[in-house]
């Protein structure tokens, strides 16, 4: 089977040759040149574009263009083995033969997700190492992996989000090839495949655009990383349509079964319907015949872009719930500052969070956000369900924004850290585990990247100052034990220990355990879930009790108590049968870093 999206720009294999399509408004002349000093003028197509097809090129041909005087890969380039500088290569995606015609997705509600980093995931870092441990995720209870941005970036070792030619499959990972044959090898095996894709900025090596198509940008709006992508200036047509064109490419040329939208709170667009809106729109028109799932991280909590499958307003599927991150990070550990304050209630005191984002999905729907200068944040959300939710405790921003890249394991205890799992796996939002949670591994994931000269200088300064206010790195000497972001034994730090699963055979258990009641008792019952249906209450002591009604009738119930300390239980708020616990129950007594799972089926008898 074959599989194809037909872009339009870049190089494309047609009946004759290859047609070639750029845009550069800002230049008058652009040229072809293949490798080996052959040159074509292109003819100007209209609105800023340059066409050329000629029969001198075909799958295999590298190639450049030539504006300003300068030789540039094609933003539009399918692969690109020499890096972000090096020629592009022309691409027949027609030439890869597809053996997974029979697969339809999964549904969203069944999901287990596993974020990856296709560089540290496995020994090899690549495509094909990936695969190599399909048989161990299998066996934990996954079916869905994530994987961090794969799009070609500069130098040798990245997290992915400074991707400059998004249409390029990173080299160092095995290429297009490479990633085709993890997607038809994770179908093969019943897992769905979700993809980072960066839209909010390009990385800041190897990006040409501004030279030739300075549209692509505008000073309307300023980001983090300067003038923003214009997505709702003059000619902002074109580059929606690059976006939403390279969407569309990886869910139909690659097969994808989803992408997870990075930072769109730094998208900045003031049109209507805006690009996160549009993007999700054009998908769904698009695609009808298999489940996409579109995933948001938005930290303005925008619950109104969300909905698509549960008759809700946006074409999204869901968001990565950093609410329920900070509010388990503050209840199991003692982190506190920074955007964590606002998650306390008063020193000690998080529950009341924990059982807002459990049942209603965010814990700022519209409050006051202390941390970001008393200014609003969120939007209602109860009324989305449950599934709308990507919960975690760990994930590679959490994880990798610390200045050793430390693991939950170093902040808090094991109960702890089994308290806080449980909560994670057997709630009926969407869980999400870090590659090596599941046997709590002590590798550190520290965030690392290879630029050179004074960019590379510029990324050391800037991640020392990071933490310069820090209270543990007002000495000159613990500034100097953070790791160099530029340095490949930093990056070879973060590469999984495959020998620590079978040293921490508990932690593995434990996982399969949960996951194994998730999918007997939670996930049959998340295929009716529906908005409004979480109820929660926090006693004086603390102990938390929460409720998902489902479309059945059926009841979930989730009893917690995340503190050192037994409380006492109060026996009738306590429903149904227990079908899974952290500890027996002390005589009346919540035990300490209790949590369990209790059952009602739909007439209300025990279940």
């Amino acid at each position: 089977m074959k599989r194809h999206r037909e872009l339009p720009f870049g190089a494309e294999c047609v009946e004759n040759g290859v047609r070639f399509r750029l845009w550069a408004p800002g230049v008058d002349a652009a040229e072809l040149v293949i490798d080996g000093g052959e040159t074509w003028r292109m003819n100007r197509a209209g609105q800023g574009f340059f066409e050329l097809i000629t029969d001198q090129a075909r799958a295999g041909t590298r190639y450049r263009y030539r504006v300003a005087d300068i030789l540039v890969p094609d933003p539009a380039s399918r692969y690109q083995p020499e890096s972000v500088a090096g020629p592009s290569v022309v691409v027949d995606a027609r030439a890869f033969d597809w053996q997974d015609r029979d697969w339809r997705g999964r549904p969203w509600h069944e999901a287990v997700v596993y974020e990856l980093h296709v560089g540290c995931f496995s020994q090899a870092g690549t495509f094909d190492g990936v695969i190599a441990h399909f048989d161990h995720l299998l066996d934990i209870g996954i079916n869905a992996i994530e994987l961090m941005p794969v799009a070609e970036c500069p130098g040798r070792w990245n997290w992915g989000y400074d991707g400059v030619l998004l249409f390029a499959v990173e080299e160092r990972y095995g290429g297009p090839d490479g990633l085709k044959r993890l997607v038809q090898a994770a179908h093969r095996r019943g897992i769905s495949v979700i993809l980072d894709v960066v839209y909010n900025h390009f990385g800041p090596d190897g990006n040409y655009l501004s030279l030739y198509a300075p549209d692509f940008f505008t000073s309307r709006h300023q980001t983090p990383w300067g003038a923003a992508i214009n997505f709702d200036d003059a000619r902002s047509d074109i580059v929606r349509s690059f976006f939403i064109e390279n969407a569309l490419y990886w869910l139909q040329e690659y097969h994808l079964d989803g992408l997870r939208f990075d930072a769109v709170h730094a998208i900045r667009d003031d049109s209507r319907p805006d690009i996160v809106v549009e993007l999700g729109q054009r998908i769904r028109e698009t695609i009808r015949e298999r489940p996409i799932h579109l995933i948001l991280e938005n930290d303005q909590n925008r619950s109104s872009v969300i909905g698509q499958a549960y008759q809700g307003p946006g074409p999204h599927t869901a968001q990565w719930n950093d609410d329920f991150h900070h509010v388990l990070r503050v209840s199991i550990t003692d982190m506190r500052g920074g955007y964590y304050d606002d998650y306390t209630l008063g020193e000690g005191q998080p529950q009341q969070y924990v059982a807002r984002v459990l049942a209603e999905g965010f814990a700022y729907q519209g409050e006051a956000s202390k941390h970001r200068d008393n200014t609003t944040r969120g939007e209602p959300s109860a009324a989305l369900p449950p599934t709308a939710f990507v919960s975690f405790i760990q994930n590679h921003d959490q994880v990798g924004n610390h200045a050793f890249g430390w693991r939950l394991g170093k902040f808090a205890k094991p109960e702890a850290i089994r308290a806080g799992t449980a909560v994670l796996l057997l709630a009926p939002q969407i869980p999400m585990l870090w590659m090596g949670q599941e046997w709590n591994s002590e590798q550190p994931f520290p965030f690392f990247c290879d630029f050179g000269g004074e960019l590379a200088d510029a990324v050391r300064k800037g991640r020392i100052e990071e933490f310069k206010s820090f209270p543990e790195f007002q000495d000159p000497e613990a500034i100097k034990r953070i790791p160099d972001p530029l340095a490949e034994t930093t990056f070879q730090s973060a590469v999984l220990d495959w020998s620590e699963p079978a040293r921490k055979a508990q932690w593995t258990k434990l996982h399969r355990d949960m996951l194994a009641v998730r999918r007997e008792h939670v996930v049959p019952r998340m295929a009716t879930s529906r908005g409004g249906s979480g109820t929660s209450a926090v006693d004086e002591q603390g102990a938390i009790y929460v409720h998902w009604r489902f479309g059945d009738g059926a009841v979930l119930q989730l009893v917690a108590n995340l503190s050192d300390s037994s409380v006492a239980v109060d026996a009738g708020k306590v429903l149904g049968r227990r079908v899974y616990a952290t500890a027996d129950l002390d005589g009346g007594d919540l035990p300490p870093w209790y949590v369990a799972l209790n059952v009602v089926d739909r007439q209300g008898a025990l279940a």
